[in-house]
């Protein structure tokens, strides 16, 4: 990806995101009228088509900031793949295929069944996501634990935003498996809060599916890259950094999307609401990649691993029964972390003038 023009606005980024904001709450609108026939639900579908996506973006900065992290290592021609392809899997894949699959697996019927009972008994439909909660974030909570523990248990990590935490880190990163380990003990610790039976089994499952999820993207990326070396082929950062993208843009999504189903039940205007969020991402991946503000901003991609940490607890303790932490909160929390580091790198920057930009 070639670096931006400096004329290039903030604006000008969310060119595409703005059109789509404005089809999908149009579309919102009329999806409002089909179903409801009156003003008041028209407006109340309008309003929670907006919520979601604003809801999508306040969580998925820290998804934006890693997505940059990883992009600008890749090959130009799997960034544009990202960037297209990706989106087209995120919004369609994770906002449509993937709640329809719950209700496939869970309820044993066939797609087509799945797609009638989400227009027609969306109460249900939504009963079945709501039931498959804990599973989704077992898996999706490991595998975000593990971005974020190899974030920071990173020998050549020379950058600490919290000495004390992060310099730690680093220093016990050289024992091997030392992020395996953490993991297994915290989900093993959250498994006791989970009745006995199959719930707390599968809620082990799930997490052992998560972390081996993670670990086979490593190593598809390991092999990738030492075919690069004996071939000398241009596909480093190509198709194992793609899948890797993909995996934990996915987990990113889990969480959002059975959250989603507490403020509408109706898969439709889910999608329309978290697509039009998941626009956003992009362009602010975008713009991350192409104004190298992770190098301006020595902190920033700091702030957003640790929102990724407290996001992966998140999904775990929500997989206890009974335990529900609002989306909102959760978003915020994040945007708030990011927005601490942010403040920290432009302080950090004034004090330090004629510092070059740091390089990752």
């Amino acid at each position: 990806m070639t670096p931006a023009p400096a004329s290039k606005s903030t604006l000008s980024y969310l060119t595409w995101a703005f059109v789509v904001t404005v089809v999908g709450l149009g579309l919102g609108i009329w999806l409002g009228w089909e179903t409801t026939g009156t003003f008041e639900g028209t407006a109340s579908v309008f309003f929670i088509v907006a919520v979601l996506a604003v809801l999508e973006i306040s969580l998925s900065f820290d998804n934006a900031i890693v997505n940059a992290n990883k992009l600008k290592t890749m090959d130009p021609v799997w960034q544009h793949r990202f960037l297209t392809w990706g989106i087209i899997i995120a919004v369609f894949g994770m906002r449509i295929v993937f709640p329809l699959l719950i209700v496939v697996i869970a309820a044993q019927v066939g797609p087509w069944t799945a797609i009638v009972m989400a227009a027609a008994e969306p109460e249900q439909y939504a009963a079945i996501m709501h039931d498959a909660h804990m599973p989704i974030a077992a898996f999706g909570g490991t595998f975000l634990m593990m971005v974020a523990l190899s974030f920071f248990f990173n020998s050549d990590k020379d950058v600490h935003w919290m000495p004390g935490i992060e310099a730690w880190a680093q220093r016990y990163s050289s024992i091997k498996g030392m992020e395996i380990a953490f993991v297994l003990i915290v989900s093993l610790l959250i498994s006791r809060l989970i009745p006995e039976g199959a719930d707390r089994s599968t809620f082990i499952l799930c997490c052992i599916y998560g972390l081996l999820t993670f670990l086979l993207v490593e190593v598809l990326g390991a092999f990738l890259d030492k075919s690069q070396e004996t071939t000398g082929a241009a596909i480093k950062g190509g198709l194992g950094a793609f899948l890797y993208l993909e995996v934990l843009d996915a987990s990113f999504s889990f969480d959002g999307v059975i959250g989603a189903f507490a403020l509408s039940q109706n898969l439709f205007v889910i999608a329309i609401g978290l697509g039009i969020g998941a626009m956003y991402v992009r362009s602010m991946t975008i713009m991350l990649v192409e104004r190298g503000t992770l190098a301006q901003y020595r902190y920033l991609e700091h702030g957003a691993f640790y929102a990724i940490l407290i996001l992966s607890v998140i999904m775990y303790v929500q997989a206890i029964p009974g335990v529900h932490i609002p989306e909102v909160i959760t978003g915020l929390g994040g945007a708030c972390l990011i927005g601490i580091a942010l403040w920290s790198s432009i302080r950090w920057n004034r004090a330090n003038p004629d510092a070059e930009p740091m390089e990752h």
